[in-house]
């Protein structure tokens, strides 16, 4: 089974860096135009099955890509849950008075979901829902969060490491099942 993982497109501006979480915000134009020239680069490749999250950001970019197949929604695939912060920036929550210590306090400190519901949540949503599926080749269309999570088990490194890299808007990777090494949750 081969997975491909897209990050939803760039949101509007005003939520640009922030801790958006369960926020249902939509695209830039910015973010319109580069799911549309990634619907170009997607027309060739073949999907059995596509589960995208439930929030506006990733059903609009699902939607430019313009696929043939109709998907199953899922709020299992949403990003971590911010709480009070959804919606704020780093400097905005540190101007509250909270202060950065670590990733762990810091992840914790903002309340939310915690860390170990979302990995619970993004594991057992796989394990349960997408390897139990009869697809092959199978779209998920989802935040950066729940692609960190997935490549933190694939590479055996811990969410702090996977959370610090990198995973730029509607860009996508693409993982077989069996590199995850997920055992049912």
């Amino acid at each position: 089974m081969t997975l491909t993982l897209l990050r939803h497109a760039e949101v509007v501006p005003e939520y640009h860096g922030c801790y958006n979480g369960h926020i249902d915000i939509g695209l830039s134009q910015k973010g319109k135009e580069s799911a549309k020239a990634l619907a170009h680069t997607m027309q060739n490749m073949h999907f059995d099955a596509i589960f995208c999250s439930d929030l506006l950001r990733a059903k609009e970019t699902l939607r430019l890509l313009d696929l043939p197949l109709s998907p199953h929604y899922s709020s299992a695939l949403r990003e971590k849950s911010w709480g009070e912060y959804e919606g704020k920036s780093f400097q905005e929550i540190t101007a509250t008075g909270l202060s950065y210590e670590n990733f762990t306090q810091w992840i914790e400190a903002l309340g939310g979901e915690s860390i170990a519901l979302f990995e619970q949540r993004v594991l057992e949503f796989f394990t349960s829902t997408i390897f139990t599926h009869p697809a092959e080749n199978i779209l998920i269309v989802t935040h950066s969060g729940v692609i960190k999570t997935l490549l933190a088990k694939r590479n055996n490194i811990s969410l702090q490491e996977a959370f610090s890299e990198p995973f730029a808007y509607a860009n996508y990777i693409q993982i077989e099942k069996e590199s995850l090494n997920l055992k049912r949750v």
